[in-house]
């Protein structure tokens, strides 16, 4: 089995998905994923799980959700000794074969200087996010310690990915990725000046010069500072119609491209946990959720561009006698504590 954490907190065989409750001992799990390997001390357990309404018994109450954490990961065939007791705290060892965040780690570390491999590999660890982060978790802590650190993991491979692609001059092919990235951190120079290089190099000056005014106002309204100095001499050189640096010479030439994606729907809800306790349920692997934004983050990707988050669904692994137990079928939204 292994434990995904690139989305909702889930573990599965391989083929299908068993997405855990938003309970109590899911957060446990969550905090403890997080920090594979690494003795994750009492104190922060307790916050992650309870966050500022610790009961009067902190330690039992903590004793007792191993416990219950425990038993579900024995209905999954997963050994309960995974879960350690030692001095200060417990801990959970994982490597990147058992859970996702290690293997997206590794890809993306292995990925740098792989010549002609990075794209694929790179592309192939944006392929193991799922959906929104945690949304199965109800952990304030590590929504605001956690998953805003992780979907920043993400971004940067996604930035490197739109780099060798504006490098081959595959302009045309990255717009929509991002169109997204951008959508999602309208604030970002970075992804803006791709976003303006990749318009560029597309033959649609108006709309790189476009771009350059959006994140201008933007800037100024909600922080009050003008762009950086790439940005201002990247507007400055499209307007001077010079060949960018980075871009194959003759790339700014007219191309067709894609039209902006529509705006997303909102997310909907396919579930609510019940507690600790509620009925079981499953979803397959290929069923994601779309992605969040703020709190929840991570940024879609669509097929053909960046692996996708969502697909269709498929048929699930039969599901254990869940009478009285811990399994929920899985929402795609933020879910409340048991």
């Amino acid at each position: 089995m292994r434990f995904q954490l690139l989305g909702p907190l889930s573990v599965t065989d391989g083929c299908d998905v068993v997405v855990l409750p938003p309970a109590k001992p899911t957060s446990l799990l969550a905090a403890l994923l997080l920090r594979p390997g690494e003795v994750v001390p009492t104190d922060r357990l307790l916050e992650a799980v309870w966050g500022g309404k610790q009961p009067a018994t902190a330690k039992s109450a903590l004793q007792s959700c191993v416990l219950r954490l425990r038993r579900l990961l024995a209905r999954y065939g997963i050994a309960e000794r995974l879960v350690v007791a030692v001095a200060g705290g417990y801990r959970l060892s994982a490597d990147a074969e058992s859970l996702d965040l290690l293997h997206f780690r590794r890809l993306a570390a292995e990925a740098a200087g792989a010549g002609e491999s990075e794209l694929p590999m790179l592309r192939t660890a944006l392929g193991l996010w799922r959906g929104p982060l945690l949304a199965n978790v109800p952990s304030e802590l590590l929504h605001r310690d956690e998953v805003p650190r992780l979907a920043e993991q993400r971004l940067r491979v996604l930035e490197r990915v739109c780099e060798i692609q504006l490098a081959q001059g595959r302009c045309s092919e990255v717009l929509v990725d991002l169109w997204e990235a951008t959508g999602a951190h309208p604030q970002h120079e970075g992804l803006s000046a791709q976003l303006m290089r990749a318009l560029y190099g597309s033959g649609r000056q108006n709309e790189a010069l476009a771009e350059y005014r959006r994140i201008r106002g933007r800037l100024r309204d909600e922080l009050g500072v003008d762009p950086g100095p790439q940005l201002q001499g990247l507007e400055l050189a499209i307007l001077r119609g010079e060949e960018l640096r980075g871009l194959p010479r003759g790339q700014a030439a007219a191309e067709p491209a894609p039209a902006p994606p529509a705006p997303a729907p909102p997310v909907v809800p396919t579930g609510r946990g019940t507690g600790d306790g509620g009925p079981g349920g499953i979803v397959s692997s290929d069923g994601a959720a779309d992605p969040a934004h703020a709190g929840h983050a991570g940024q879609a990707a669509h097929a053909g561009h960046t692996a996708p988050l969502t697909a269709p669904a498929r048929p699930a692994l039969a599901a254990p006698d869940t009478t009285g137990t811990d399994a929920v079928l899985a929402g795609s939204g933020p879910a409340g504590a048991s």
